[in-house]
């Protein structure tokens, strides 16, 4: 790792920090949901034709990704009766998202959403044509901090609306 241990603003940072934590601490559900991270990380990094390291953004789509899987699995797991498995499965999401940034608030991008779609309109873009463009433009705004599904729902239903 090329992380440099006197920085814990990183993700990857907090991630080891918090690890050491969860031991010292015997907290097995902290540990084994940090350590499986660590691993969607260090799987991330060694994909594709080259290894590299991952930037924050990078790290945060990967930990976006693992919330999705364990919320999924959560509802599956009620679903089918499991909910011991779903219990876990929600213990581990909640440790997950201590790493994601805070979610826009429904306002928040709704502004944002509203400001994209009048530049779509005066740009001679609408309706269904404009979609991609606000959704792209939209995503670059808004960054982590929205689920691309929200984004797309919301800039739906302003454009077909």
């Amino acid at each position: 790792m090329s992380t440099d241990p006197t920085s814990t603003d990183t993700v990857k940072a907090r991630l080891q920090s918090d690890l050491t934590a969860a031991m010292k601490a015997r907290d097995e559900v902290a540990l084994s949901t940090i350590r499986m991270l660590r691993s969607a990380i260090s799987n991330a990094e060694v994909a594709g034709d080259t290894a590299a390291e991952l930037s924050d953004d990078e790290v945060i789509a990967v930990l976006q990704s693992e919330a999705k899987k364990r919320a999924e699995s959560a509802a599956v797991y009620e679903e089918a009766g499991r909910t011991e498995l779903a219990a876990k499965e929600r213990a581990e999401l909640e440790i997950v998202e201590r790493y994601l940034p805070a979610a826009m608030s429904d306002d928040e991008l709704e502004a944002i959403v509203d400001e994209e779609v009048a530049n779509a309109a005066a740009g001679g873009a609408e309706g269904g044509r404009a979609m991609g463009m606000v959704i792209k433009a939209v995503r670059e705004r808004a960054g982590a901090s929205a689920d691309g599904a929200r984004i797309a729902a919301l800039v739906k239903s302003k454009l077909t609306g």
